[in-house]
């Protein structure tokens, strides 16, 4: 399907993501993936921090207000907890998470995991911080959802790779 993958390797395509257990039989799959030169501590105190926002494009799925720039004092994410929030409000809901490894949330149909792993030894950078996106919404409507969730997706992988690649960098100062 077009705006299936990026950033991924065959092998991240073909591993085990938790969202597969939500969604056996899923209509639709993405996979998106970056580099991230940082330690998997810091990538993931950011993956947990979704929570208070999308980091994506905020002036779309945020009305305009900017995700945080700098980390904050949350406690670790637990399921039943909101997944994020979009334009103010709560959006979604936790289904899954293993500290430091992987955050799976449901969210308007889809669920998605972010997974988070150390290239480098068990805690040292680079790191990878994958994210898998199944649903079981009508065929029809999937290739304009790929498409779409590729944009915002990319967007957000990016900027949590910028924003942890940062505070790795000013704490090593």
């Amino acid at each position: 399907m077009i705006g299936d993958r990026w950033g991924v390797s065959d092998e991240e395509v073909a591993r085990h993501y938790p969202c597969d257990g939500f969604v056996p039989a899923p209509v639709w799959r993405a996979w998106r993936g970056v580099t991230v030169h940082a330690p998997r501590r810091d990538v993931w105190r950011w993956v947990a921090q979704i929570r208070l926002a999308p980091y994506s494009y905020d002036w779309i799925d945020n009305l305009g207000r900017r995700s945080p720039q700098e980390l904050r004092d949350l406690a670790e994410p637990t399921p039943g907890q909101q997944f994020t929030t979009a334009g103010g409000r709560p959006a979604g809901r936790i289904l899954s998470v293993e500290s430091g490894v992987q955050l799976t949330g449901q969210i308007m149909g889809a669920v998605m995991s972010y997974v988070v792993l150390s290239t480098g030894g068990p805690t040292e950078g680079p790191t990878r911080l994958l994210l898998k996106v199944v649903g079981a919404h009508s065929r029809w409507i999937a290739p304009p959802l790929s498409v779409g969730d590729l944009v915002m997706a990319r967007r957000q992988l990016l900027n949590l790779k910028q924003l942890a690649e940062r505070s790795t960098t000013r704490s090593d100062t």
